[in-house]
């Protein structure tokens, strides 16, 4: 039989996991999803489990209801989205940071900052991805449109980011690299938008393997700034 439980407490994917293969282990339950983002627990077994049974073998940490959505799931995913994606906001910080140095160093307009800005993002996030890079284009394969279909445009995308890094920190020319810039992102945030629609559990390749980021709408935002510069740019380069 079919019964839906909503479980309080889960903060992570590892809760999430934990909690299904305790649920998993109880006898003559068949099959279970849990979904970490809404809380609910799809449970197929022999007999409907009580609320009593399921909390206490999930133990203290978890509060089970049924016939309801989750009370505090949401702030709780938040909490941990925000968690998670702490890498990307310090990397970004620091970005920034090093954007302000330069400036101070070497002057320039609105499109110097951003050159720099996108210079020393491309060659960072390359960085990480070199990190493990036998790792790296089985996970972006997963979600880039182009990468699904040829891994070694994947093999290859590290190095792509290197370039466009270095050409960015020269201003080699920037409107032929602006435009390449817009037609790569494009195509990645096309893949990230269609995995936040699945609500598929991908994790986000941009700092390669070495860190665990989840693909959440963080990732869209971040392709955003750069396209919404690139743009920027070649809009003061056109008029």
């Amino acid at each position: 039989m079919h019964q839906e439980l909503y479980i309080d407490g889960m903060t992570c994917q590892n809760c999430r996991k934990g909690v299904k293969e305790k649920i998993s282990n109880i006898p003559g339950v068949d099959e279970v999803e849990v979904s970490l983002e809404t809380g609910r627990a799809q449970i197929e077994s022999d007999k409907p489990l009580s609320l009593e049974e399921v909390e206490t073998i999930l133990g203290p940490k978890y509060s089970v209801s049924e016939g309801g959505e989750s009370k505090f799931q949401n702030s709780e995913i938040a909490d941990s989205k925000v968690r998670e994606l702490f890498p990307l906001f310090l990397i970004f910080g620091y970005l920034i940071a090093a954007t302000i140095y330069l400036y101070f160093l070497k002057g320039g307009g609105l499109n110097e900052i951003l050159s720099n800005f996108m210079g020393l993002f491309f060659i960072t996030f390359s960085f990480f991805k070199f990190l493990d890079y036998q790792g790296f284009p089985a996970s972006f394969a997963r979600y880039d449109p182009i990468a699904k279909k040829s891994l070694l445009y994947a093999k290859i995308y590290p190095f792509i980011e290197l370039v466009l890094g270095i050409a960015f920190l020269l201003s080699w020319r920037l409107p032929i690299i602006l435009i390449f810039t817009l037609i790569l992102l494009s195509f990645t945030t096309y893949g990230v938008i269609k995995s936040l629609m699945r609500k598929a559990e991908i994790k986000c390749a941009c700092l390669g393997t070495a860190l665990n980021l989840p693909m959440t709408e963080a990732t869209l935002i971040e392709n955003g700034i750069m396209i919404s510069m690139s743009c920027i740019m070649l809009l003061k380069y056109i008029f």
